[in-house]
């Protein structure tokens, strides 16, 4: 991390610890762990959700992802400014991820790959999980996936969460060489997930 990556990651963190969620920034064997989920061949679109300092999107480029195929979804505006500066052939859209159905609408995106997400699910309220999710797999092809990190030892994406969305998760990798120690999620859609989605 350079000295300006750690200057806007700790102010954004002062001005809002559960915006930002982690006590420090995704370490390079986690963001290689998140980034080995999705697959460099594929043409489509692969969002990342919070990418702050640009940790995971470093990671997604250097396995192969083309930088025109990644969008990063970020809230906080020093965190977009600095991604923009840092990494100007990548699409940055400030935006809340509740609300990315929209965002994406709005840059013409209309199908995903993969969704990418940094962003601290256990804290949200079940509702914004809810919308945050479901969004997700709408904006998802039919083979899309999501891939998601946590700190603790239980699906980031509540179990009722799953079910009502008609989704499968499982760990795929676990990072114990991350401060703190990391799993990571995967999620894609089960049988009947499309009738549930479109509700």
């Amino acid at each position: 991390m350079t000295p300006t990556d750690l200057r806007v990651f700790l102010a954004s963190w002062f001005r809002s610890p559960l915006s930002v969620g982690a006590l420090v920034p995704s370490g390079r064997l986690l963001a290689q762990a998140l980034a080995a989920q999705v697959d460099p061949r594929q043409e489509g679109a692969v969002l990342e959700l919070g990418p702050g300092t640009g940790a995971v999107t470093q990671a997604l480029l250097a396995r192969g992802v083309e930088p025109t195929r990644l969008v990063l979804l970020e809230r906080d505006p020093a965190f977009c400014r600095l991604l923009r500066n840092k990494l100007p052939a990548v699409r940055v859209l400030q935006a809340d991820a509740r609300y990315l159905h929209r965002a994406l609408a709005d840059f013409g995106i209309k199908e995903l790959d993969a969704v990418v997400s940094s962003l601290p699910l256990l804290s949200l309220p079940f509702t914004a999980q809810h919308q945050v999710v479901k969004q997700s797999f709408r904006a998802l092809g039919p083979q899309g996936i999501f891939v998601q990190f946590t700190y603790g030892f239980s699906s980031p994406i509540r179990p009722e969460l799953q079910h009502r969305l008609a989704l499968k998760g499982r760990p795929v990798m676990r990072v114990i060489r991350n401060l703190p120690p990391a799993v990571v999620w995967r999620y894609a859609r089960s049988e009947p997930a499309a009738a549930r989605l479109a509700a």
